[in-house]
């Protein structure tokens, strides 16, 4: 079964979702099935600085889904599509991903050499995200109980994945931070608001409860 690969994906849909205003963070596919019931999945990842609802995720992936069908590079393979913003837990990995995280804890492992950025301290810890100026972040320590605010070169990190978190943080913690992007969610409250931090679109079917039965006929990735 030939398939398009990732990289003629991103490049075929590139420019639609940054006309709509979005980042394109990442297309993963995938199949399922062998020959005559082979099915392909797509999934494409978004995000933007402002806040993306469920409907604005719906609309893009209807374009997406139309695009995809007048290119046919899928050819007679139904597929199944996917369109989300990514996850809590997602790498920071460029300037947009650092400043669309402040007020967000982070597990940072710093590159070997880099001092950390308090004396004695370990190149892995945790930190709250502040303000990204220029070529440096600001990063808040201690916690609740002991907040205070260090800058360090982002290029001194060799990774930092946002941390899901169950409890609020302080409010001098988020004070030194800066406070969360407007239409993010706050943490410790990442289940209040889905469609911002977990929009899924799925083909033309309706998001069905995780114990509803699957459709024994795929879409073509056209949503209703």
């Amino acid at each position: 079964m030939p398939m398009p690969t990732e990289e003629r994906l991103s490049q075929l849909i590139a420019g639609l979702v940054e006309r709509r205003g979005f980042d394109l963070e990442g297309v993963d596919i995938s199949t399922t099935g062998k020959h005559a019931d082979a099915q392909a999945r797509l999934k494409v990842i978004v995000d933007s600085d402002g806040p993306s609802d469920l409907d604005t995720i719906a609309a893009l992936s209807t374009e997406v889904s139309e695009l995809l069908d007048e290119a046919g590079d899928f050819r007679e393979t139904p597929y199944l599509l996917e369109v989300t913003t990514p996850g809590v837990d997602r790498p920071l990995t460029a300037d947009r991903h650092w400043r669309r995280a402040r007020g967000r804890k982070v597990r940072i492992h710093l590159r070997d050499g880099a001092q950390a950025p308090e004396p004695g301290g370990s190149a892995k810890f945790e930190a709250r995200v502040g303000e990204l100026s220029g070529d440096t972040v600001a990063l808040v320590l201690g916690g609740k109980h002991k907040p205070h605010r260090v800058r360090i070169p982002v290029a001194d990190i060799a990774e930092a994945v946002v941390q899901v978190e169950f409890a609020k943080p302080g409010a001098r913690e988020m004070e030194l931070a800066g406070g969360v992007v407007p239409g993010r969610p706050i943490p410790g409250q990442e289940d209040d608001v889905p469609a911002v931090d977990a929009a899924d679109v799925r083909g033309s079917t309706p998001l069905l409860p995780e114990s509803a039965p699957a459709s024994d006929s795929p879409t073509e990735g056209i949503v209703e």
